[in-house]
């Protein structure tokens, strides 16, 4: 086995986080901090953790003034909206494909690097991409099939020619789907290989080439070269990786090398991932579309609602997610449950310290927030005021969202993925009911007051079923069958 336990991580040669460190412990309980000195796991996380939560909030940033400009350049109207459902399916299926892949290959990705080797862990990256390419490319034929069948479904509420501009842009948005899934599972392997700034960096780029793009030709080609900058956008920071990964020695042609003990690993881990990533993210699909059946400009609202509260959320988990799971797919790997429990608990006190502060500071604040990066040109005072309203009842999810994803990426690691689909399960069907009657109740913002009650209650059944498959992994690992063998 190889012996990574001396390798320093790029992040951690900088200087900056490791003061912001020194600063941050004394502020930790006594419990923590004791075992917090002597240890460097939970120093690896947290420098990896502030690495990728300052480069995610420039993306965010950037995001923000592309959100300002486009917000200025369309409103709240009809090109918007077009543009919102065309997106929704590609991004679903990046979001739940690629990101699928992404979850299940990392924690065999590490332990193939650590038990055999450097080729191994390339062969296992070439066999995932050839069935990531493979597949997204086959799902994106079938979706411009059954784009006729589809579309109108999801914007039943359109008139013909809102219809007809939101199946253009479907089209000119489909490329999206293979070139960002294959993107993804590029970040992936950096993250594994803990080169963490590159991946969470480039996607500042697709905000910079929107802005240009929407800013030079908005007035001209309308809504159009919103779809033409997002496409631009995306074949840049796939660049930007493929060189990362060229740098590092790895090869990002895909070669299929056969269904290996490690790539049945990723496959068997992959097929829940998926089941759980459908379930969940079609309550993006699913909130969408019934805010699409309450009038002109009801998408739009609850899009813009989301805005501050998904910024906020994108930070904090990419933060968590992309710093946590190597480490934790490596203690797992080591079979070392105590220092899984007590990064566990570790980050628990700091996510529930960080998160619930600034919650009650961000449900103050709204009305100023949503004034300062909305309320200009077409968007008004009145939009204002809709948007308040869905956006303090999104703000509720934050501490329980946040904290959840250490509970997700223990399940990843611990390659439990089968709790996640059960756990999205109930959440899916909770979140078709709670839309349906808090809708007819307080209308659109009851959509924003649903999606925040099925994180609330995923968070406490991801609580105790974490728990539980860390008890099932520690019983089941050698040494406690050797020691119960031996009574």
């Amino acid at each position: 086995m190889k012996d990574a336990s001396n390798a320093v991580p790029l992040v951690a040669q900088h200087s900056w986080p490791r003061g912001f460190i020194r600063r941050l412990i004394p502020l930790l309980p006594a419990s923590y901090t004791d075992s917090w000195r002597y240890g460097g796991v939970n120093r690896r996380i947290l420098t990896a953790m502030v690495t990728v939560g300052v480069l995610t909030s420039i993306v965010k940033v950037a995001s923000t003034l592309k959100e300002m400009l486009v917000a200025r350049q369309f409103g709240v109207g009809d090109g918007l909206d077009a543009f919102l459902i065309a997106y929704m399916l590609p991004s679903f299926a990046i979001n739940v494909l690629a990101g699928s892949f992404s979850a299940a290959l990392i924690p065999t990705y590490i332990q193939a690097r650590e038990e055999d080797g450097k080729d191994a862990a390339q062969r296992l990256f070439s066999s995932v991409t050839v069935c990531s390419a493979t597949l997204l490319s086959v799902l994106s034929v079938c979706l411009a099939a059954a784009s006729s069948l589809i579309l109108p479904v999801l914007a039943s509420s359109f008139h013909p020619e809102k219809l007809e501009l939101t199946r253009q842009l479907f089209f000119i948005l489909l490329p999206l789907l293979p070139l960002s899934g294959l993107f993804v599972t590029w970040a992936a392997v950096l993250n594994a290989n803990e080169r963490f700034a590159v991946a969470a960096i480039a996607p500042v780029i697709t905000p910079i080439v929107t802005v240009v793009i929407v800013f030079a030709l908005g007035n001209a080609w309308g809504v159009y070269s919103y779809a033409l900058a997002a496409i631009i956008g995306v074949m840049v920071e796939g660049a930007i990786l493929a060189n990362a990964l060229i740098r590092q020695g790895v090869s990002i042609i895909p070669r299929w090398q056969g269904f290996t003990p490690q790539m049945k690993q990723v496959m068997k881990q992959y097929l829940p991932m998926i089941a759980a990533g459908i379930l969940m993210s079609s309550t993006v699909v699913v909130d969408q579309a019934m805010a699409a059946t309450l009038g002109h400009g009801s998408v739009s609202v609850l899009s813009y609602g989301n805005k501050a509260v998904a910024m906020t959320l994108a930070i904090g988990s990419l933060a968590i997610s992309t710093a946590i799971l190597p480490q934790f797919s490596r203690l797992v790997a080591a079979r070392d449950w105590s220092g899984v429990r007590h990064t566990l608990k570790t980050y628990v006190a700091i996510v529930i310290a960080a998160t619930v502060p600034i919650t009650v500071i961000l449900l103050f604040a709204s009305k100023l927030i949503v004034m300062g990066l909305f309320e200009r040109g077409a968007f008004t005072t009145s939009n204002t005021l809709e948007v308040v309203g869905v956006q303090n009842l999104y703000l509720l999810q934050t501490p329980f969202y946040l904290t959840g994803m250490l509970f997700v990426r223990l399940i990843s690691a611990l390659k439990a993925n089968y709790i996640l689909m059960w756990g999205t399960v109930i959440s899916a069907v909770l979140n078709i009911s709670l839309d349906y009657f808090l809708m007819k109740w307080i209308g659109l913002p009851g959509i924003a007051l649903s999606t925040s009650i099925v994180y609330i209650t995923s968070f406490a059944f991801l609580a105790v079923m974490c728990s539980r498959a860390l008890d099932n992994s520690e019983q089941q690992s050698p040494s406690a069958v050797a020691v119960r063998a031996q009574i």
